[in-house]
């Protein structure tokens, strides 16, 4: 029987190994995909980071890039393997949590693979579980080409024709942006345009040292600061949502309301001629998984700090876990060290 399993092998799990380690516990880190961090490369291919290599530091081993550089996908899977190589964690991927229960003291994991036992769990699994798109998609011709953002890698996957790009985030208008800038083709977008916008810049200064000087990312969650941040939408970082509106081939056409066949109602105009439709709609949480857990009315776990309200069963990298900066890899230390420090 293990001390810990950790489910999850990406920032959250890693650092919450390195405590494990260093405190010579028995414990396995176990996940679905085929390496370390390959969650990361499901993305699209041009991603990058919002925040440059200093606020990047996992605990124990620095980002391998200059300072003010902004790492893509591939550089950020990259240290993640460095880095469980550099601390040989044991790992086993290809391995999917698909049920947990807890009997008396210990925890029993069914996996892809097999059972596993073990004292305590960790899930660091992420806030990203289902990805989620309105139900009425279902009602469109398959000759429109649709794919969530969660598949979508580059322009050259879309058919020929115009592109319908739903959902106004940081993904909704990067995507937006890559796409309008690969094709002469109309590309419209539905969502809201009246959103703030920060420069990954300010007067020669990142945007994370700014927040990182005014505590911005260090109000947790339960105070009042912390509150109105967590309810007021978020900025987008880093993109000219602007410029990017005002192209000559975008077309805003407001919240996307219903579609049937090749007609799509939007809050502006019926759509009819689009070939092709990206959804930046966002994601669902799944801990169904989990047998007996206590979830919020938004479908996460209940916790503090991380420790939930089942004895044994921790959590680590979901969104606003304590702070805003725990959504941020360089955030995810601060958590860990807690967590850690409560359960070992």
């Amino acid at each position: 029987m293990k001390d810990f399993v950790i489910i999850g092998a990406a920032q959250a799990g890693l650092s919450m190994a390195y405590f494990l380690k260093q405190k010579q516990k028995d414990f396995l880190i176990i996940d679905r995909e085929e390496d370390v961090g390959a969650s990361w490369l499901n993305r699209w291919d041009s991603l990058k980071l919002f925040t440059p290599t200093e606020f990047n530091h996992l605990i124990g081993m620095p980002f391998p890039a200059p300072k003010g550089h902004y790492p893509d996908k591939y550089e950020v899977t990259n240290y993640f393997k460095q880095y469980a190589e550099t601390f040989q964690f044991p790992i086993q991927l290809n391995t999917l949590a698909e049920h947990i229960e807890k009997k008396n003291d210990h925890f029993i994991i069914k996996t892809s693979q097999q059972d596993i036992t073990c004292k305590q769990v960790i899930i660091a699994t992420g806030p990203f579980h289902i990805p989620y798109t309105p139900t009425f998609h279902k009602n469109l011709s398959d000759t429109i080409y649709q794919v969530h953002s969660n598949y979508y890698k580059t322009p050259d996957q879309l058919q020929k024709g115009p592109t319908l790009v739903v959902g106004g985030g940081d993904s909704g208008f990067q995507i937006l942006d890559e796409i309008s800038k690969n094709t002469s083709e109309t590309t419209y977008f539905s969502g809201s345009t009246d959103i703030r916008t920060l420069p990954q810049e300010i007067l020669g200064k990142t945007l994370w040292w700014w927040f990182t000087i005014t505590g911005f990312l260090s109000f947790s969650k339960k105070s009042w600061i912390g509150k109105k941040i967590n309810q007021s939408k978020q900025p987008i970082i880093g993109t000219d949502v602007k410029t990017i509106i005002k192209r000559d081939n975008v077309k805003v056409v407001g919240h996307t309301l219903n579609a049937e066949t090749e007609r799509i109602k939007t809050a502006t105009v019926e759509l009819t001629d689009v070939k092709n439709i990206v959804w930046a709609t966002g994601y669902k949480p799944n801990f169904k998984w989990i047998n007996n857990l206590e979830l919020t009315d938004d479908g996460y776990p209940k916790h503090n700090r991380g420790i939930s309200t089942t004895k044994g069963l921790y959590f680590i990298g979901l969104p606003w876990l304590h702070t805003r900066g725990s959504a941020t890899l360089g955030g995810i230390k601060k958590d860990a060290t807690y967590l850690a420090n409560k359960i070992l």
